[in-house]
């Protein structure tokens, strides 16, 4: 059982990420989980990882950073998802691995861990949808109530209509790049051409409480039923030295500022700074629990 803190409760992939030079830990849920618990909160992940090195190592980095495993399915069938990650002139590019076992996740098993978590907020995206472990998913937003967090992570060849349509219908926030929310868009027809009218709409047909689009260095922006966007300027960032992860440090900060009560705006902005913040380590999540210190302070300290 999970303490009292505010419970998050993460479903999808868990994998590792294989840069040319080494490996990391990876995966949004992953990520956004481990930022969460840094930050205080109760974060739970339902996964599954393969009975092989990879998945051992999965399993004892959560125990280590003091983080509960009673969510992580083990198979014996399928491997320890992998993306293979390569270096190119535009940027990073994801060679996503097919027939993983974060694609198998077990829809009782499923029920089981989100009953005993009870958790505040229900965080899914994309990708872990791709193959069975969507009926589990299914399984899981029946059994709990909380508030559900669509993060939207599309990477080809593994985008379905269906999958981000019957997302949409389950959401009550949804988070995506300006990239994604315009391919969205694309993908459903809606016929709107900027990119405020592109939210608006998805907030009005599949009745969302709003929808959050991040821009990268630009900034971010949300928009809800009153059709006005919630804007915030860009930050400059230095010393980048790269962006995975940014989108998760986003929408973890996004989360941590809904549980805790804090204003639209001052969530945008922290959750932009520390997405900037992210963008300054290499991967997605930092070696030393040290990194979220002058977070904890500056955030928590009047509160």
């Amino acid at each position: 059982m999970t303490d009292l803190r505010h419970v998050v409760l993460l479903f999808g992939e868990i994998l590792i990420d294989r840069f040319p030079d080494r490996e990391v830990l990876g995966g949004a849920p992953f990520n956004v989980a481990r930022h969460l618990h840094a930050f205080g909160c109760t974060p739970v992940l339902i996964t599954r990882v393969g009975q092989d090195t990879a998945g051992a190592r999965l399993l004892q980095t959560l125990k280590s950073a003091g983080m509960t495993t009673h969510g992580v399915q083990l198979d014996s069938v399928y491997h320890t998802g992998v993306v293979e990650v390569k270096l190119t002139d535009a940027g990073h590019r994801f060679d996503i691995l097919p027939d993983q076992a974060y694609d198998h996740i077990h829809p009782r098993l499923s029920r089981i861990a989100a009953l005993a978590a009870r958790p505040e907020w229900i965080y899914f995206g994309t990708l872990a949808q791709r193959a069975s472990s969507h009926r589990a998913l299914r399984h899981t937003l029946r059994a709990v109530h909380g508030q559900r967090f669509f993060d939207v992570n599309l990477r080809d060849p593994w985008v379905y209509l269906d999958r981000i349509r019957w997302s949409l219908q389950h959401a009550d926030i949804v988070k995506a790049n300006d990239a994604e929310l315009a391919r969205i868009t694309q993908l459903l027809d809606l016929g709107e051409t900027t990119a405020e009218a592109q939210a608006d709409a998805l907030v009005r047909q599949y009745h969302l409480r709003g929808v959050l689009v991040t821009c990268g260095a630009a900034g971010a922006w949300w928009m809800d039923n009153s059709a006005q966007p919630v804007t915030i300027a860009s930050e400059s960032v230095e010393d980048i030295r790269d962006t995975v992860g940014a989108g998760d440090a986003f929408s973890a900060i996004f989360i941590l500022g809904q549980v805790h009560g804090w204003t639209l705006t001052i969530t945008l902005q922290r959750a932009h700074h520390f997405a900037g913040a992210i963008c300054r380590i290499r991967g997605a999540v930092p070696d030393q629990d040290d990194f979220y210190r002058p977070f904890t302070d500056e955030w928590f300290s009047t509160e």
